[in-house]
């Protein structure tokens, strides 16, 4: 029976939405509709691969109904429900309702089997798959699609689409399938099903929560769900059920009664009573065959490195292997200790948050530690106290160290028994990776000695290397390829390289290089390239590069270190003013010629800023260059101005960009995506572009920067709270365009991304793979967007024959005897261990301060004055070199420093002090418990080290001078009697 008239077609469609949502297969509908249009029908495909057939199915009914409505619109609706094979979705459009009895029954299968699917996916799929085509629950193209499925993804993944499908099948699929569950000799299957024996059903918990209307406190009942779940069987006729809510913080009102939600519940209604059936905890770790199949050996006590793509579940698979060996220690009736080594601080709170907290906090103790961490108690005793301790690998190398020198507060290696490394491509030299695993591998090949010597060797702990590209090394043959890996494989002291056997199931993404026209003319470029001329006139230089290119700012950074070294001033300053302009050629390449203005423009505020003292009766010293730089910026700023306000000249890369912004958002139901940009200012230059244009607010493009934390740059960095905060709204969709630098490329967990931009940004073919690994969601895109002088194409090229090279590699070692490997292993742990003793001997020749601190002087790298001597500097808590003697106090002016952070510490910066003659910053002034301290940078001076010049000294570590510590008291004394002084004087 039909509605006769279109609102009534329409209302009734609406009426039974919850119920289509559920039963529609909108691969199979979507094509036999055809009053949607194509576009219309790509978008819900879209919707399908990104979000699922629910949510898919949504929007198809929103098509259906939005018209306009041609004759018989309503008959090709239900034909093609009925042609798809959903007939039961027709039944409901044809009014062939079924009784309450019996959709309340079949709604309690559906449910049933929902809440037992994981035991399910257990399940022979191949066999129940067959059997179901044979009896009618599945169609031959259904049946071929679960075989496909499984095959590609696992046994698992094809019982996961062969459930989603059945249940959707008109009542009596589910005594059907009961029956082939026992035809295929699933037994224990049928029983959790039929709730027959309470053995093989996990009890889960059902909570009634009420919260009466007036606020006061409710009450608590606890039932199995084996018994819920028969009482509901019996009395299904009186039984409705609410859709599993899928909200964390919500309520709801029920019979006069208000409920509180605080995570997913299934609701069910009996008259005026209600029962919540809490989903399970994270207990069970299930993983697919291929993750299985990587974590084999490490579950026998194996060291491996898991090589697995972004996106894979590498995490997971350590969290598995964590749970197993903990077991298997405690069966062996031993202890054990789990060290989680990250070398990111927003990777902390991830991986214990998101992973190992969530499956692993019954029974074991789970703690997190990073130098963002506000637990005040020692690692060493968190070590004591906790099952699995996830850290950034510097913390536990410093308690490490500790012990090595025999401090009391150390850790031990022995302590340990399983240490994970995540992204651990980075145990090679100088990584702190490594130097954790340097101390593994000599007590390895001690404790060889050891047991020669019928001795007692020392306990190491298993090692799990993580990660998702070793990378080739920059090699360009294959053997030096191999060698690099198997370099990796030696230093995490793996006895395999694990790596998911097939890889036919990952869809490929969709990957896009836009290429971009020169600017036919470009004004604003040629009046930069004008004033650089200029400067090179004056300063007797002569570029063999490309203005703007990176080249280029090579050749000027070793231009000023150059004149600094050589006290020449005039070609320093010019070498640094050029700096300047050359990052606003790249940002008028890559922005917009309006953020490159900007940038020149507030450089020679703050520059003439630093000439102006605050001290009224002293005037900074500005030298005929500086005059000339000046006045050469003022004579074409006004032309700058105007030519930056000229569409006419933008760049065509920021029109490419445009485009594919617009384009991901418009042809995607929900877009999410990230830009990776190669600098600071230019991921806040784009943000800030993007937030002003009205056309991405108008198709709900919401932006973000996120930039590091390192303090190197001139700009201001991103505090990890600020990190963690940008990265949260992304994950929520508070957020859904990420702009950020390489900071996001690696390891944080960014997920329901469904393209990448790579915006004139090119590395290496690890972050290239990381990059592309970002983009997690199905039917994801990654796009390249050229940039003038980025070179990416070329180098995007070069990337992917990387790539293809160290596939090779690791099937070839893969490939290697064991014998073999074991052998080159060694031989590699050997030449490292031989390698490390020949560093550490330089180091302490290094190390051995010898230096006598009077014969080191210090002078302004701007104006070459002469400063101090290392006789006049302290150290404070072995990291801040201070100058507190009066002399030097008679050398700088003190500015406020307005991108200075708050640290919760004993000492504070409260600005920058610099030269009293040409404005040269020199460092912080820091208050340390109430005394003001001259903290000094040692990349601002030049270091005459008994009588050889060095220009390029960016740490203090770097000299080989041992300074004394501060003495609080004498200097607290000092200003005691001052002021006490002071006070006579008054009196």
């Amino acid at each position: 029976m039909e509605p006769e008239t279109d609102e009534m077609r329409e209302k009734l469609i609406d009426y039974f939405r919850p119920r289509l949502k559920e039963l529609i297969v909108v691969d199979r509908v979507l094509d036999l509709i055809d009053f949607i249009e194509n576009q219309k029908k790509e978008q819900i495909r879209q919707k399908a691969r990104n979000d699922g057939d629910i949510s898919a199915a949504e929007c198809l009914i929103d098509a259906v109904l939005k018209g306009p409505h041609t004759p018989g619109w309503f008959t090709t609706f239900v034909n093609a429900l009925s042609e798809g094979d959903c007939k039961y979705a027709a039944d409901y459009m044809q009014l062939n309702l079924p009784s309450p009895e019996v959709e309340a029954e079949n709604d309690t299968c559906v449910k049933l089997i929902q809440l037992l699917g994981p035991s399910l996916e257990d399940m022979r799929t191949d066999k129940v798959c067959l059997e179901c085509f044979s009896k009618g629950l599945l169609t031959e193209d259904e049946s071929e699609r679960i075989t496909t499925e499984t095959v590609n993804r696992g046994l698992r993944s094809g019982a996961g689409a062969l459930l989603r499908r059945i249940v959707k099948r008109p009542p009596g699929w589910y005594s059907v399938f009961l029956q082939i569950l026992l035809d295929t000799e699933h037994k224990k299957l049928y029983d959790e099903l039929t709730a027959e024996s309470c053995d093989g059903t996990e009890s889960m918990e059902v909570t009634v929560n009420e919260e009466p209307m007036d606020e006061s406190a409710g009450h608590t009942e606890h039932v199995c769900l084996t018994s819920a779940l028969r009482s509901v069987k019996e009395v299904h006729s009186h039984v409705s059920y609410l859709p599993v809510m899928e909200c964390f913080q919500s309520s709801f009102s029920f019979s006069g009664r208000v409920f509180c939600v605080s995570e997913p519940l299934l609701f069910i209604a009996d008259g005026g009573a209600l029962g919540v059936v809490r989903s399970p905890e994270k207990k069970e770790i299930i993983l697919r065959d291929y993750q299985m199949e990587v974590a084999g050996p490490a579950l026998e006590g194996k060291n491996i490195i898991i090589c697995l793509p972004t996106g894979s579940g590498k995490t997971r698979v350590a969290v598995y292997i964590t749970k197993k060996h903990l077991e298997r220690r405690k069966a062996e009736g031993k202890s054990g200790k789990v060290v989680v080594l990250v070398n990111k601080i927003p990777l902390v709170e991830q991986h214990y948050s998101a992973e190992f907290l969530p499956f692993l906090k019954q029974p074991y103790k789970v703690e997190r530690v990073s130098g963002d961490s506000q637990l005040k108690i020692s690692f060493t005793e968190i070590v004591k106290k906790n099952d699995i301790i996830i850290c950034t690998a510097q913390i536990l190398e410093n308690y490490l160290e500790r012990d090595n020198k025999g401090e009391d507060e150390g850790v031990k290696l022995s302590d340990l028994t399983l240490i994970i490394i995540d992204e651990c491509h980075h145990t090679q030299k100088g990584e702190v990776y490594n130097h954790i695993m340097m101390r593994y591998l000599k007590q390895k090949h001690k404790n060889i000695r050891l047991k020669k010597e019928q001795k007692e060797p020392m306990p190491l702990p298993q090692i799990l290397g993580l990660t998702a590209s070793p990378g080739v090394g920059g090699a360009t043959k294959m053997e030096k390829a191999e060698e690099h890996i198997l370099r990796i494989c030696a230093n995490l002291d793996a006895s395999k390289i694990m790596t998911r056997s097939r890889e036919e199931f990952k869809k490929e993404q969709r990957k896009l290089i836009v290429t971009v026209e020169d600017r036919r003319e470009d004004p604003f470029g040629d009046v930069i390239k004008k004033i650089m001329t200029a400067i090179h006139d004056l300063a007797e230089l002569s570029p063999t590069c490309d203005l703007g290119s990176q080249n280029y700012e090579q050749w000027v950074v070793q231009k000023e270190r150059q004149a600094a070294k050589e006290e020449n001033p005039k070609v320093r300053v010019c070498a640094e003013h050029l700096r300047q302009y050359s990052e606003s050629l790249n940002l008028s390449n890559t922005i917009r010629m309006q953020d490159a203005f900007s940038f020149l423009n507030k450089y020679y505020e703050e520059e003439m800023k630093k000439k102006t003292s605050p001290e009224e009766e002293h005037n900074i010293q500005i030298t005929d260059t500086e005059r000339f730089l000046f006045r050469l910026f003022e004579d074409n700023k006004k032309e700058l101005e105007t030519l930056a306000k000229n569409p006419e000249y933008e760049n065509d890369s920021l029109s490419k960009l445009k485009t594919n912004i617009l384009r991901e958002f418009s042809s995607r139901d929900v877009a999410r995506g990230i830009i990776f940009i190669k600098t600071r200012r230019s991921a806040i230059a784009l943000n800030q572009w993007i937030q002003e244009n009205p056309k991405f607010a108008d198709i709900g493009v919401k932006s973000a920067y996120v930039i590091g934390g390192g303090d190197q740059s001139v700009v201001k960095p991103m505090t990890a709270a600020e990190q963690k905060d940008v990265l949260k709204k992304f994950g929520t969709g508070e957020v859904n365009l990420l702009i950020a630098t390489t900071v996001a490329e690696e390891g944080l967990d960014i997920p329901a991304c469904n393209f990448v931009i790579r915006y004139g940004l090119v590395t290496n073919e690890i972050a290239m793979i990381q990059a592309q690994g970002r983009g997690r969601a199905e039917d994801s895109s990654y796009t390249l967007v050229e940039v003038k002088n980025s070179g990416v194409a070329e180098k995007e090229c070069v990337n992917e024959y990387r790539k293809k090279m160290m596939n090779k590699a690791i099937q070839k070692i893969k490939s290697l005897r064991q014998a073999d490997y074991d052998r080159r292993i060694t031989e590699f742990q050997i030449q490292a261990i031989m390698e490390e003793k020949l560093r550490m001997t330089k180091k302490k020749h290094k190390d051995v301060k010898n230096v006598n601190p009077s014969d080191v002087k210090f002078s302004c790298r701007s104006c070459s004055k002469h400063v101090c001597t290392g006789e006049d500097i302290e150290i404070i808590e072995n990291m801040h070199r201070v100058n507190v003697t009066p002399q030097f106090s008679k050398l700088y002016i003190q500015r406020e420093n307005t991108t200075l952070q708050e640290r919760l510490l004993d000492y504070e910066t409260n600005g920058i002090i610099a030269c009293k003659e040409c404005g040269q910053v020199w460092g912080s002034m820091m208050m340390y418990k109430g005394i003001e301290c001259p903290c000094l940078h040692v990349k601002n001076f030049v270091v005459n080290l008994n009588g050889k010049k060095i220009s390029k000294c960016t740490k203090w570590s770097e000299l080989p001078i041992k300074f004394p510590a501060f003495d609080y008291i004498e200097h607290a004394s000092k200003m005691t009697l001052s002021d006490e002084s002071d006070d006579d004087e008054t009196v």
